[in-house]
């Protein structure tokens, strides 16, 4: 991505520092935004007034990433710099975030009661100089006006900032300090506040109504605490037997991680993201909902117990516009599913890159097919298929603008079908496209699914279409990619591809059974194998240490890893799986339960720190949280199985 890259050409240019080696960020949200807190200073650093990175396309950039959302902070501490010894963690696995320093103890959380942005947070000082200091703000941008709103017997202050578009109401929650505060320092005069992003300063005395009513006089901590009871109300108990603690307080914070990735904003005319799950959480830079990470977290949150929210994805999909963006590039086919990701408004994005080329993801529309499967397998919901979406009924989009696209995306080879070159899982730029094992799979998988959805829906003629398509898509699997009794990542002979780790997931969902070419991956997944102990995805072959990719490949990929626990389990390894699932709690235990993206396997500039440390984008949700949970749950299944 475009942002990825500018952050490889700079730290490889020794223009811009690294950043840190381990997780040094926890995240709060609630479906309406974000914030971040740098547990090593005890402050605030991000309160985003969106629950994405990128608003909607930039018309005046068509290569670029898009609108960024605001952020409204820079920094927000307590008692002006006297603490020290900071810590921070979370509450009882929720997503309220405790802060500890040598001055005093704070909370901060995005409460999931409010439909809107909300960002609550509260300071006990531990001294009176720690309460003299009170809290210090730096704001993002320049306050360009501030007025003060007196409403339910108190001063509320609202502000507007220039360059950005929302405007900022803040709420005092108690605590209050004497004397007047500096200027831009109004949150100095309390020691409990409410953040409150407006997207028009007419929905101010609604919005402060609503979260008045929400608040029901309580003071912060109190509402913290009733926050932490809401959410054990809405966990489902889960239904399998955790290894330890470790795992099931990981379980739980991955559980939370689903949620507030998830967005809650209504869809209105010029937005449509209702539902739509970014890939990480800030600061990660892949805070952007993408088709294939997503796939995993919906399908998480429905295996779970979590229907309501696995329906809100699967909507989300569906409803999703514009996109079809790409016709050109998909043999004139009109299509629903986004090719790669999306804008925060639900429009496609294709994922413009450094070298002015789109990518082509043929995979995500299998997936989105696999989703709504494994939806319907799940729960007894067959109104869903009835639903008006933006292209028609639910079932007939699906149909028409994923299944019957996929269908004219397909190629002949020798006497069956194969998915056409595209970019993939491991997403290489279009003009690198290849034809990919996992496309095909993921094509079997999906269309084998979509035929039980046709007979739910009693459409009779539309299994008969797929039964003959699968079939030859299973020959053309099985003559483009098992060559010489191995199974191979692309048709095309590289030594990138040879051994994927995305091979691992075609095993896992059942495209290939064959248990010498089973055994065959496991073993050439030596090739993959790191110095930090676990997998990368390919072997890379980019030389130029400036290049992203140089370095990106290189590292572990913790989706690989589960891959590879999961295969072994297949095979009766259990010790071995046990042993790489086993690593991976522990590690998150030892940093707030997150589960990154990537650990470091060769220290650099870009991805630096000690060997196995955290790094690339985090907390990661589909590929982190998701594939977490999917793993536990899959073991509890090939367990009562045996």
């Amino acid at each position: 991505m475009n942002i990825a890259r500018s952050l490889a050409t700079l730290v490889c240019a020794g223009l811009l520092a690294p950043l840190p080696a381990a997780a040094s960020h926890l995240v709060t949200g609630n479906g309406f935004g974000f914030a971040v807190v740098s547990p090593e200073t005890g402050t605030v650093t991000k309160f985003y007034a969106h629950p994405y990175s990128f608003v909607r396309p930039d018309s005046g950039k068509p290569l670029g990433e898009g609108v960024e959302t605001a952020n409204f902070i820079r920094e927000i501490g307590w008692t002006d710099g006297v603490g020290k010894d900071a810590s921070a963690e979370y509450e009882d696995d929720s997503q309220v975030i405790h802060i500890r320093r040598s001055d005093g103890e704070g909370l901060c959380f995005m409460p999931f009661g409010p439909r809107q942005t909300v960002l609550v947070l509260n300071w006990e000082p531990g001294s009176a100089e720690a309460r003299r200091g009170g809290v210090h703000v730096e704001w993002s941008r320049p306050i360009s006006s501030q007025r003060a709103v007196r409403m339910f017997g108190m001063e509320m202050h609202l502000l507007k900032f220039d360059g950005i578009e929302e405007s900022l109401l803040l709420i005092p929650l108690g605590g209050k300090r004497a004397g007047p505060a500096q200027p831009q320092q109004v949150l100095a005069t309390s020691l409990g506040w409410a953040l409150i992003s407006l997207e028009s300063d007419r929905e101010l005395e609604q919005t402060a109504r609503e979260f008045n009513r929400w608040r029901a006089g309580l003071a912060p901590r109190a509402l913290a605490k009733r926050e932490i009871a809401e959410m054990e109300r809405w966990r489902v108990k889960p239904t399998v037997e955790f290894a330890g603690d470790e795992e099931r307080h990981l379980w739980r914070q991955s559980e939370v991680m689903l949620r507030m990735a998830q967005s809650r904003e209504p869809d209105r005319p010029g937005r449509h993201g209702n539902g739509l799950i970014v890939a990480c959480l800030p600061d990660g830079v892949y805070f952007t909902p993408w088709v294939r990470d997503m796939a995993y977290a919906v399908v998480a949150l429905a295996r779970m117990g979590h229907q309501s929210e696995a329906r809100a994805g699967l909507l989300a999909y569906f409803n999703a516009q514009p996109t079809g963006k790409m016709r050109a590039e998909t043999a004139g086919a009109d299509y629903q599913i986004s090719v790669v990701r999306y804008f925060g408004d639900g429009s496609e994005e294709p994922f413009f890159t450094d070298e002015g080329a789109t990518n082509i993801e043929f995979d995500n529309w299998a997936l989105a097919l696999w989703v709504l499967g494994e939806y319907l397998r799940k729960y007894d919901d067959p109104a869903l298929l009835k639903i008006p979406t933006y292209r028609g009924p639910l079932y007939e989009s699906a149909r028409d603008y994923v299944v019957k696209p996929l269908f004219k995306n397909l190629e002949k080879y020798g006497q069956g079908l194969i998915v056409a070159a595209d970019t993939s899982i491991w997403e290489e730029h279009q003009k690198d496209k290849k034809h990919f094992a996992f496309s095909t799979a993921m094509a079997i998988v999906g269309l084998k699914d979509f035929a039980e959805v046709a007979h739910l829906a009693g459409d009779e003629a539309t299994p008969s279409e797929i039964r003959n398509h699968v079939a030859q898509l299973e020959e053309g699997f099985d003559a483009a990619f098992i060559r010489d009794g191995k199974l191979h990542g692309t048709l095309e002979e590289g030594v990138k591809n040879d051994i994927d780790g995305a091979q691992l997931a075609v095993i896992n969902f059942g495209v290939v059974t064959d248990p010498a070419i089973v055994r065959d991956t496991v073993e050439r997944m030596e090739l993959l194998k790191v110095a930090s102990g676990g997998y990368r995805r390919v072997r890379g072959t980019y030389t130029d240490p400036a290049i992203f990719e140089y370095w990106y490949e290189q590292e572990e990929f913790l989706f690989v890893d589960f891959n590879l626990a999961e295969v072994f389990r297949r095979l009766g390894r259990n010790t071995e799986a046990a042993a790489i699932l086993k690593r991976i709690v522990l590690k998150a235990a030892a940093d707030h339960n997150i589960i990154p993206e990537m650990y470091v396997a060769v220290p650099c500039r870009l991805f630096p720190g000690k060997l196995g440390d955290p790094t690339g984008a985090l907390p990661m949700v589909g590929y982190g949280a998701g594939e977490f949970i999917l793993h536990v749950l899959e073991r509890e299944a090939l367990e009562s199985s045996h």
